[in-house]
C-alpha cells in the first residue's frame, strides 16, 4: 500500500527553527511576544490536516488559519479547541452561520460580508470574533487599500462584530521584494488612517512563509507560516528548515525487456539493451512529479520560462527513485498509478520498499499518511 510518510523528527525541527527566529523579532507595543498563526490549508499542505494540527499543538502552536468552511468544520469535530481563523471572508450566510456556530474567527472583508455578520450577531444576540482583511494589491478578499473613507465609515457602523486582527496578503514575495515593500507600505498607511479614527485593528500580520523569512522586520504583531514549516520554499532556505513528507510504495512486478522495446504511453522511450525493469503502482495520481503549472502571464515570465526551457533542452532529463538505497532511473512517462524504473544490474525483489521525493500537497487525501 502506498503512504506518504511524515518523519517527526525532521518536522519537529522545522517548529522550533521557526520558534526560533519569531522570537528575534522581540515583543510588540504590548509586550507580547510574536504570534505564530499556522496555516494549515489544502489538507494541512497534505500532511493530513487533523493529525498535523495535533502535532502543532504538541509542540506549542495554538492559532491556526484555514481556508474553506469544510477545514474549519473539520478541526472543531476532530476535537481542536484552539483558534482558528477562515482566511477567506464570504457574505454566504449559511457558511457565515456555521462558522459562528463553532467559534471559527471569520474574516470580514466587504460591506456585504459585514451586513451578513451583523444579521447573524443580531438574531443570535452575541459579538461575532473577526480579523479584517486589506487588499493591499492581490486582487481577491478585502477592502481596497484606497478607499478609505468607505472602510471607516463601514467599519463605524459596525454593532455586533469584534474585530480582533487585521491582516493582509502578500502576491509575490518570494520573488518581488519591491512590490512586497510597496504593499507593505500600503497595509501600515491605511492601520495608521484607520487608528487615527479611532478603530480598533487588533492583532497585526501580513508575512506569510517568504515574508516571514525574508522580511523580519514586517513582523508585526503575528505571521501566518504555511509551507515553511514542510521546508519547501521557493527561494535559498535560510534556516536550515528539512523537506518534509515522501512517497513510500513498493515494487509489486519485475520482468526482462528486449533491446528496442518501448515503455509507457507515447513510446517516449525504447530499451537501448537488454533491460531489466520494476514495476512500481505509484504514479501522478499519488503526487508523483506533479507540480505547479505555470500560471505567471507576465512578459517577463514568459522570457523566463523560455531561458528555463532552452537550458532544459540541452540538459540530459533524468528522474530517479530510491530502491533499497540504489538510484533507479525511471524509464518513459509516469502514470497514472504506475512507474517503471531501470534496475538492471541492480539487487531488486517484488516487494522492496520503493522511496519517491515528492511534495505533500500533490499528495490525494485518500493515500494514508503515517507520522513515524
Amino acid at each position: 500500500m502506498n503512504k506518504l510518510v511524515i518523519n517527526k523528527e525532521d518536522l519537529r525541527h522545522n517548529i522550533e527553527k521557526i520558534k526560533e527566529y519569531a522570537s528575534k523579532s522581540g515583543q510588540d507595543d504590548n509586550g507580547n511576544p510574536l504570534k505564530i498563526i499556522a496555516v494549515v490549508k489544502g489538507n494541512g499542505y497534505g500532511l493530513g490536516i487533523v493529525e498535523y494540527v495535533k502535532f502543532l499543538i504538541d509542540n506549542g502552536i495554538d492559532f491556526f488559519a484555514v481556508s474553506t468552511v469544510e477545514e474549519a468544520i473539520l478541526l472543531r469535530n476532530s476535537g481542536i479547541k484552539e483558534k482558528i481563523l477562515m482566511l477567506s471572508s464570504t457574505a454566504i450566510k449559511e457558511d457565515v452561520e456555521k462558522l459562528v456556530e463553532n467559534n471559527i474567527i471569520i474574516t470580514i472583508g466587504s460591506q456585504n460580508d459585514i451586513k451578513i455578520a451583523e444579521e447573524i450577531a443580531s438574531k443570535k444576540n452575541i459579538k461575532i470574533k473577526a480579523h479584517l482583511k486589506i487588499d493591499t494589491g492581490f486582487g481577491r478578499y478585502g477592502f481596497i487599500y484606497s478607499n478609505r473613507e468607505e472602510l471607516i465609515k463601514e467599519l463605524k457602523e459596525i454593532k455586533n462584530i469584534e474585530i480582533q486582527g487585521t491582516f493582509s496578503h502578500f502576491s509575490i514575495s518570494f520573488f518581488d521584494d519591491k512590490y512586497t515593500k510597496l504593499q507593505f507600505k500600503r497595509f501600515i498607511d491605511v492601520i495608521e488612517v484607520l487608528k487615527m479614527n479611532d478603530i480598533e485593528t487588533g492583532m497585526l500580520h501580513i508575512c506569510n512563509s517568504s515574508a516571514f523569512v525574508k522580511f523580519p522586520m514586517m513582523h508585526l504583531n503575528a505571521v501566518r507560516v504555511g509551507s515553511a514549516f514542510l521546508g519547501r520554499l521557493s527561494f535559498t532556505n535560510y534556516l536550515g528548515l528539512k523537506k518534509i513528507g515522501y512517497m513510500e510504495s513498493k515494487v509489486s512486478e519485475i520482468k526482462e525487456l528486449p533491446k528496442g522495446f518501448n515503455i509507457g504511453y507515447s513510446n517516449t522511450y525504447k530499451t537501448t539493451r537488454n533491460t531489466k525493469i520494476a514495476i512500481i503502482p505509484c504514479g501522478y495520481m499519488n503526487g508523483i512529479n506533479v507540480t505547479n503549472d505555470r500560471d505567471m502571464f507576465r512578459i517577463v515570465d514568459k522570457l523566463r520560462y523560455i531561458v528555463r526551457d532552452i537550458k532544459d533542452f540541452f540538459k540530459k532529463q533524468e528522474k530517479f527513485v530510491k530502491i533499497n538505497n540504489q538510484n533507479c532511473k525511471v524509464l518513459g512517462r509516469i502514470g497514472t498509478y504506475h512507474v517503471i524504473c531501470d534496475i538492471t544490474d541492480k539487487k531488486v525483489n517484488v516487494g522492496d520498499k520503493v522511496i519517491f521525493d515528492i511534495n505533500p500537497k500533490f499528495v490525494d487525501s485518500s493515500i494514508k499518511r503515517e507520522y513515524k
